[in-house]
């Protein structure tokens, strides 16, 4: 899937934000009510903070977005109760992923270097909406509470005057030169407050919105109500208080604030006492870094960039939020990004499928490798596990020489079991080995997550709930992995010859090879686009696809490879039998085709029949058997792919 850079004439703009700046030594102090107001330039823009007399411990803060001088009440009994209050300006971006990556950059000065809470409330007045919103969205696990003050929610509504609004026409027509959108475009436009909130909702976070009733010009029925009844739905905890005490001037969008001590209040409630998570940097192994992608990104303004894994991969969550940021890091790069994510799937069918689920449509210049979780769930050895990870990191490299790579080893409640015994799990001690071992980062996601459960920031039961991560746990992943992103690293100096290997067997020639290629079929027979006879499930690309396929006990048929390694990718379903088989006429084994999930599932299924052959040609011969799993209803085998380590 390609994505297009932005449009040629905002390029200037992005520029800007291309490349990591801290704050220019020029800070000025003045006097802001009373207290200290620190004034600098931020990214060649304006930014302050305001200092309480006595910071509360922790340093609580709010965050204003836009019109940081409007109603500033309660930034003034903040104050004087000891929080920070903070502005950058990116005015007159409504939000645009530009702005997003400021806010990103202000938010680490304050936190890293200035120590202050690592969760803000936010606040947004009127178009201040959309940046709140755009941002809290993007970093949920960074925001205590959002004050929205008549928040425009819906750019299509204002300025674009598309409802009941008159709009800004001005306004408008520079959001549409800013996204680099047609006014057709612009309908279908979905980067906006009211959607994808379902992260923020699963971190619980309040939302509180203050709006006139008769707001003319960000009508509330278009904005306000909409978010408000779409977070309610995603489980968010919300509070509506309408102003109607005091004149409702500007076609009713500006309005008195009413009790701004209660507003005060609500933010103090969720900001204080500060809780600090867990370090995210304490999970995350740069190894040789992630220099040369980033560099051909900025240089060569295009980049390739896949997803090899299994159904935590194949389903929507940390991935589009990854290409996401992404895109908008590298906004004048063209990606072509490949999703390889197949359930159920884990180190040993990546390892045969890498050259076509993913060189075959990009040589990637930054893999995403996950199979922890069904290394485990399928068996695979750590030898295997060893064979097949080194063996995608040395076929990368031979083809990209300067590729990056990052491994995530993935939470399950097996590998929450064995970190309470004090054991490293595994699949986790390979992935990190392996990585280790060729300079690819790592990331170990299971033993964050586990960490926090203890820590008391979530449950497993109710926040994360599954190994197929709920959109908090799919959150936890895209922040940490974003944080890896964020580092920044110079370009690498990979060494000119690949390290010795793990393994003398590394899968690291690992092909399909086609079901075609069978000889001497003896009641076994290819058919081009099999499809189960009852009602099963089946996977994407195990189905409607050649396999090989024989169903009565003798079936039989050969096939001749040359290579230092053999296996079979097969669907197993209800009636998946037992084969002997043997190569080179050596002697005969046995292999039961049914797994656990047979009876629920055409469940794609590789098993390597002998991985230490010498290098040369070589035959294999596959019988089915007369007597079958007695759960099984059959003694069907189904081959779709024949997995050969040339």
């Amino acid at each position: 899937m390609k994505i297009n850079a932005f449009p040629l004439h905002i390029f200037v703009l992005l520029s800007l934000f291309a490349t990591p700046a801290p704050a220019q030594d020029d800070e000025q102090v003045t006097r802001w009510k009373g207290f200290e107001k620190v004034t600098f330039t931020f990214r060649d823009r304006a930014a302050w903070y305001v200092r309480p007399a006595h910071a509360k411990e922790g340093n609580p803060w709010v965050w204003r977005a836009h019109f940081p001088d409007w109603h500033t009440e309660m930034d003034s009994i903040l104050l004087t109760r000891g929080f920070h209050i903070a502005y950058v300006n990116t005015n007159d971006m409504f939000a645009h992923p530009a702005a997003m990556q400021v806010w990103d950059a202000f938010y680490d000065f304050l936190v890293k270097e200035k120590h202050f809470s690592p969760r803000v409330a936010l606040e947004g007045v009127s178009r201040g909406g959309l940046y709140v919103y755009g941002w809290a969205k993007r970093n949920p696990d960074k925001v205590s509470c959002i004050y929205a003050e008549a928040p425009v929610c819906d750019p299509r509504s204002w300025p674009g005057g598309k409802g009941k609004g008159p709009g800004s026409e001005s306004d408008w027509q520079s959001w549409l030169r800013l996204f680099g959108k047609k006014e057709a475009e612009a309908a279908a436009f979905t980067d906006i407050p009211l959607n994808d909130l379902e992260g923020l909702a699963a971190f619980k976070v309040p939302v509180l919105h203050v709006l006139g009733l008769d707001d003319q010009l960000v009508p509330p029925s278009e904005n306000s109500d909409l978010l408000i009844q779409n977070y309610l739905r995603a489980g968010g905890p919300v509070s509506v208080y309408p102003m109607t005490r005091g004149p409702q001037t500007l076609q009713g969008h500006h309005f008195p604030i009413e009790h701004p001590a209660r507003f005060a209040n609500f933010i103090e409630q969720h900001s204080f006492p500060v809780s600090r998570p867990l370090d995210r940097t304490a999970y995350i192994q740069p190894n040789a870094g992630l220099g040369n992608a980033f560099e051909k990104f900025r240089k060569e303004k295009k980049g390739t960039v896949a997803f090899l894994g299994g159904s935590i991969t194949h389903n929507p969550g940390w991935r589009n939020k990854v290409m996401q940021y992404l895109q908008e890091h590298f906004p004048d790069t063209e990606f072509n990004f490949i999703a390889a994510g197949i359930p159920s799937l884990g180190s040993t069918p990546h390892a045969f499928r890498f050259e076509k689920d993913v060189l075959a449509k990009g040589i990637p210049d930054l893999l995403f490798l996950e199979a922890a979780v069904n290394d485990r769930t399928n068996g695979f050895s750590e030898k295997a596990q060893v064979r097949a990870l080194e063996g995608i990191l040395r076929h990368l490299y031979k083809k990209n020489p300067k590729a990056n790579a990052i491994l995530m080893a993935f939470a399950d409640p097996d590998k929450n079991a064995d970190f309470a015994a004090g054991r490293v799990p595994r699949e986790v001690a390979v992935h990190e080995q392996v990585a280790r071992h060729y300079g690819a980062a790592f990331i170990n996601l299971a033993r964050e997550t586990y960490d926090r459960i203890q820590a008391g920031e979530f449950t497993w039961e109710y926040d994360f709930k599954d190994l197929h991560p709920s959109p908090f746990g799919q959150e936890i992943y895209a922040q940490t992995i974003k944080e890896l992103l964020k580092m920044e690293p110079a370009p690498s100096n990979m060494p000119a010859k690949l390290p010795a290997l793990l393994d003398p067997f590394s899968y690291e020639n690992g092909r399909y090879h086609s079901v075609s290629e069978a000889k001497k079929l003896d009641r076994f027979s290819v058919v081009n686009a099999w499809h189960p006879r009852d009602s099963t499930g089946t996977r994407p690309g195990f189905v409607d696809v050649p396999v090989l396929a024989g169903e009565d006990a003798g079936a039989a048929f050969d096939f001749t490879f040359s290579g230092r390694g053999v296996g079979i990718a097969i669907v197993s379903g209800l009636d998946a039998g037992s084969i002997t088989f043997s190569v080179d006429g050596k002697k005969p084994q046995h292999l039961d085709l049914f797994t656990t999930w047979s009876p629920q599932l055409h469940l794609p299924w590789y098993l390597m029949l002998n991985d230490q052959l010498p290098p040369g040609k070589h035959r294999l011969h596959v019988t089915i058997d007369r007597k079958a799993n007695a759960k099984s209803t059959g003694t069907a085998c189904r081959i779709v792919y024949f997995l050969v380590n040339e």
